[in-house]
């Protein structure tokens, strides 16, 4: 049964989308079968590996029951899938509020299908609403991308509080699987005082792999491509492969 985790910080600008879909490219590129699930409305993982915005997306699995078998997209990569996101997905907390066991209705979705994955991959919007609940409650894990800046902190008291509140109404195995430095430039005091502060709240969780500042990284989604396949021998693609091997050895040194 594949293992589910979603990506989250409610703070924007931090690289979750861009760990979303270069994660999940490279761990599928390491032999994985993978599988993201875009639930921001923006739509930026959809669009960013190269799927259409404009067909079903996840909204008509959460609104209007459809299957997620058959909204799920091949994508240009061998061993990884989408189920995009589309513009109707903003609306979709408001809809969502009247629902029956609302917090559980992206849960029952990938219920459905992460049988077929080895891992499967929620990519959250930077807010702790609606959606972002559902996707707590759906994961067994969560991945914390953490910007290598001033203000990197600022809020991670809320978002360790929900998964709190999580873990003890709705998701109770509910974890956190590991904090991912992004944005990390080693010629700076500052990228080593958040690192220095982040392995003191989080520890272990902490992955050695950090992502860098890197121009190609910025590039490839235009391109509508992963680091891997945009310039593999960039710094970017090269610490993103490092960290889908960290992440895989980790999963498969726990046992789980």
């Amino acid at each position: 049964m594949g293992k589910v985790f979603a990506i989250v910080n409610q703070k924007g600008g931090v690289g979750k989308t861009t760990t979303t879909i270069n994660l999940a490219a490279c761990v599928a590129s390491l032999g994985k079968k993978a599988l993201a699930i875009d639930i921001d409305p923006q739509g930026n993982c959809t669009s960013g590996i190269g799927a259409d915005k404009e067909g079903d997306c996840i909204y008509d699995c959460i609104i209007n029951g459809a299957e997620p078998s058959n909204v799920i997209v091949h994508t240009a990569y061998e061993n990884l899938d989408i189920i995009p996101s589309g513009i109707s997905l903003a609306g979709a907390e408001v809809e969502m509020v009247d629902r029956n066991r609302r917090e559980f209705l992206l849960k029952e979705i990938v219920d459905k299908v992460k049988g077929d994955y080895d891992y499967v991959f929620l990519d959250c919007p930077p807010s702790l609403g609606l959606l972002t609940i559902n996707a707590l409650t759906a994961s067994d894990g969560v991945v914390v991308p953490i910007q290598c800046e001033f203000f990197a902190l600022e809020g991670l008291s809320q978002l360790v509080t929900t998964i709190k509140m999580v873990r003890s109404s709705l998701n109770p195995d509910l974890y956190i699987e590991g904090v991912i430095l992004t944005m990390f430039d080693s010629r700076t005091n500052l990228s080593q005082q958040v690192a220095d502060e982040v392995s003191r709240h989080f520890g272990g969780t902490l992955y050695s792999s950090y992502i860098p500042r890197n121009v190609r990284l910025g590039e490839a989604p235009s391109f509508a491509k992963a680091i891997i396949d945009y310039d593999s021998r960039s710094v970017g693609a090269v610490k993103y492969m490092e960290l889908a091997q960290e992440f895989i050895d980790r999963r498969e040194n726990n046992g789980n």
